[in-house]
């Protein structure tokens, strides 16, 4: 017999899991279930090996970046073709400025891509944190309730801080504009795994 605290971790873990597998499915996999009106994909990049960026890291030198591999871009052009399969042929596609965002974003090929520092990285840069968030949360409080769809590629921590879901690498958090800086959370899916 399990104890009590080992039976709670499995409780919460097949609550999680319960969680992200209805949600996931509920959208994922199937187009009639999506209203492209007001709908916002909030996701991870692609797969790009190791975690944060070196120490040399500069924004606009993507040689110093972490970068999404060959497994990474397959993913993406996945993930748009999943996209397109949940009748979101068109969309507003912003992005991250770090080069891993930026090609994910371009890779999904379903919108021209526009820089938005507020989806930018603050890993190794809490300070910004706060501030950054404020900022993306105007950003989404002006987005129209009946508008086009829109895709936004940043990283885990800016998913996570916003939403309070840790992403996988290409995961998605599917959200719903509502007039405020805290959209409808709508469900979460691993897009392009499928």
């Amino acid at each position: 017999m399990p104890t009590l605290s080992r039976r709670r971790s499995l409780a919460a873990v097949t609550a999680a899991l319960l969680f992200a597998g209805s949600a996931s499915m509920s959208w994922a996999n199937d187009p009639n279930k999506v209203d492209p009106k007001g709908l916002i994909v909030l996701m991870r990049h692609a797969e790009a090996p190791g975690v944060g960026d070196p120490p040399a890291f500069q924004l606009r030198d993507c040689a110093t970046q972490r970068n999404l591999d060959a497994n990474g871009r397959e993913q993406a052009r996945r993930i748009g073709d999943q996209l397109r399969r949940l009748a979101i042929q068109r969309a507003a596609v912003y992005s991250s400025q770090w080069c891993r965002c930026l090609e994910t974003a371009r890779l999904l090929d379903v919108g021209a891509v526009q820089e938005l520092p507020a989806l930018n990285s603050f890993f190794n840069r809490q300070e910004e944190r706060e501030a950054q968030i404020a900022s993306l949360r105007a950003f989404l409080a002006a987005l129209p309730t009946t508008g086009e769809p829109v895709v936004l590629v940043t990283h885990q921590v800016v998913v996570s801080a916003l939403t309070g879901i840790y992403p996988a690498s290409g995961e998605a958090v599917l959200l719903r504009a509502n007039g405020t800086g805290q959209p409808d959370i709508e469900g979460r899916g691993a897009l392009g795994r499928f």
